[in-house]
């Protein structure tokens, strides 16, 4: 067998190619010179990190000052998988409950002017390796992306979540604006001298208040911090968002807002969809977290490609078999026999 040495680039255009089996078995049967222990070794040895995304990302980024930082978690299942080091029991909403999986906590930048948008960071939640929480990344990701990274933007979204009094006041500090759904149960209170906090869901809404928000005091915070409240009545149900920009005034200027916060959810859709994110069955923790970083690099590429040919991500990966089936129709390696 030839010492071919394996690379990034191999592992990643394997992710890319493979249409359900993403194993390294699969992988060694498919690539000249490569055997499923050496596959294993690299992928044991080499580090790979999410500056490694923002490197390849940095170049292909449209800014602007407009943009919009998304922040959200998804988990990798791991349910069947009971060795793997890094999985750990935690809510999964595409699930609806606690599972045991690989929990992810993304940062999104969002171009209104082109409709476009890139992934810039990623963090794995491990806290019993290095202590820290969700809010923890988010609140690291955010100053990389203003000290570190100094790309453009002004507002960030969230999940209900991260919508802690902490982070809430993290992003205020930078001046920049958010806007993140509360629960129902979130206790607020109108701005008056007796701060009377109940739940949001028991506030009395006009008609003029349903179309320019109210202006309210989150429990907990300080008592000049002021933000302002909208009611946004869904199909089955009715979602209250909050945002420091008390100059907001329009109820339907929120929706949008919150309807952008939903591209992070298209991302996690398309991740484990169409890069096997979520399908490596090793259970070593650093060859998880570089199959997770080969992952995001094959989802840029994706989604670069499905830019430049206006189309999706699931449209490229099947033109692959699409020119396979051209290939078998016109010279089918398997010819039928028993036919006139």
């Amino acid at each position: 067998m030839s010492k071919k040495k394996i690379t990034r680039l191999d592992y990643s255009e394997f992710l890319l190619s493979s249409q359900t089996n993403y194993t390294l078995t699969y992988f060694a049967e498919h690539k000249q010179g490569i055997s499923h222990d050496k596959a294993k070794r690299y992928l044991e040895n080499v580090k790979l990190t999410p500056a490694l995304l923002w490197e390849h990302t940095a170049k292909e980024i449209i800014e602007s000052p407009n943009a919009h930082l998304l922040f959200d978690d998804t988990v990798l299942d791991k349910n069947y998988s009971k060795k793997v080091e890094t999985a750990k029991f935690q809510y999964s909403g595409n699930a609806k409950g606690v599972i045991r999986g690989i929990g992810i906590v993304t940062c999104v930048y969002y171009n209104p002017d082109c409709h476009k948008f890139w992934v810039i960071d990623y963090r794995i939640y491990d806290k019993d390796a290095d202590g820290k929480s969700k809010l923890d990344h988010l609140k690291d990701m955010l100053k990389s992306a203003i000290f570190s990274k100094k790309i453009s933007f002004s507002t960030v979204l969230m999940e209900a979540w991260y919508a802690t009094v902490n982070v809430m006041y993290t992003i205020h500090a930078y001046g920049k604006i958010f806007y993140c759904p509360i629960k129902s149960n979130r206790l607020v209170s109108y701005i008056d001298a007796n701060y009377h906090h109940i739940p949001v869901k028991d506030l009395a809404w006009c008609q003029e208040d349903l179309q320019c928000g109210q202006r309210v005091h989150l429990w907990k915070t300080h008592k000049d911090f002021r933000v302002q409240l909208f009611r946004l009545p869904a199909t089955h149900r009715t979602d209250f968002i909050v945002t420091n920009d008390l100059s907001q005034n329009s109820s339907d200027a929120v929706r949008n807002e919150y309807v952008i916060g939903w591209k992070v959810e298209e991302l996690h859709r398309e991740l484990k969809q169409s890069t096997g994110m979520q399908c490596c069955h090793c259970r070593k923790q650093r060859i998880q977290r570089n199959h997770i970083a080969c992952a995001f690099l094959v989802w840029r590429s994706l989604k670069n490609q499905a830019y430049k040919m206006k189309t999706t991500i699931y449209a490229i990966k099947r033109k692959l078999l699409a020119n396979y089936m051209r290939q078998q129709l016109c010279s089918p390696a398997i010819p039928m026999t028993g036919f006139a």
